[in-house]
């Protein structure tokens, strides 16, 4: 058993586009090098760097944990731009545990590729695990996950319950505090959703943003296979939720995973980015389609 960690650089195209070549590469390559040290001072083994992302094992799934968490209270601490300016570096982060096999300094097996969908998955400044991660920690570290339902991860033919770890103090004093922080910290994770040139805002404890065909919904969505009231995002204990009430059903994608979650009269967090197919999957003949992402 190994606990493996996939952790990327968020927006690196953006980075190579703005500073050229090669001193975006020699950026990343000094950034994914710095963090490798980190990892390995928490006795990770750094299996390979990845361009722009590290693939790291670990023997036990605290010290996965532990290492995540370390990287993004680093980066938070003292915010590192590439070239000086600009937003500072952000990473997503997925950490499986489960049976792999090395050959020839590489290394196999399901939870790679669990860890690797939930990088994907996680967003900026997020760290995704699994009940499995979670069933192996010890119960004082079980404080540090929240829970964020069933999804569906690529090439898996059952739900994963996935979780959240919660890195910041100051989040989940806002989440638990009445929604008053008292140690006057940056505001929670806002959710930002476009369709066409309309933009909505969901803020915590903020109202539902209803999509559909009618004229009263917040997204207004005129296709024969959106229903009048379609679906509902609303914020919900510290998650971002949304709740199918259609004929036809709302298929979400999950950052550049291909495989969606379908839901009919049914409902699942919102996490990273990613799209919302109403009524059709995506790729339907002008398929009615919003894009989200959960903003911290």
């Amino acid at each position: 058993m190994a606990s493996v960690v996939f952790a990327d650089l968020v927006g690196s195209t953006g980075i190579f586009e703005r500073l050229g070549d090669q001193t975006a590469g020699r950026f990343v390559t000094q950034l994914t090098t710095a963090l490798a040290k980190i990892f390995e001072q928490h006795n990770g083994h750094v299996v390979k760097l990845l361009g722009d992302g590290l693939f790291v094992v670990f023997p036990e799934e605290s010290q996965a944990i532990v290492a995540c968490m370390a990287i993004q209270e680093r980066l938070a601490q003292k915010p590192v731009r590439p070239g000086g300016v600009g937003r500072p570096v952000q990473m997503q982060m997925g950490i499986e545990s489960g049976e792999v096999v090395e050959i020839e300094g590489d290394v196999y097996g399901d939870a790679v590729n669990s860890a690797a969908r939930l990088a994907d998955l996680a967003g900026a400044d997020t760290i995704l695990t699994t009940q499995r991660v979670r069933d192996a920690l010890p119960a004082d570290m079980h404080d540090k996950l929240r829970k964020l339902g069933p999804m569906y991860l690529r090439g898996k033919a059952e739900v994963t319950e996935v979780y959240r770890v919660e890195w910041q103090p100051e989040r989940d004093a806002e989440a638990t505090v009445m929604g008053v922080s008292m140690f006057g910290q940056p505001p929670e994770s806002h959710l930002e959703l476009h369709f066409g040139s309309l933009v909505r805002q969901l803020e915590p404890r903020g109202e539902p943003i209803t999509l559909g065909r009618s004229a009263t919904a917040d997204v207004n969505v005129n296709d024969t296979r959106v229903s009048r009231v379609h679906a509902t995002i609303e914020w919900r204990g510290g998650h971002y939720v949304l709740l199918d009430a259609s004929s036809f059903g709302t298929w979400v994608y999950f950052g550049s995973q291909p495989e969606p979650v379908v839901l009919r009269r049914t409902e699942c967090y919102l996490v990273g980015q990613g799209l919302i197919a109403l009524g059709c999957d995506r790729n339907a003949e002008a398929a009615p389609i919003a894009s989200f992402a959960v903003v911290i």
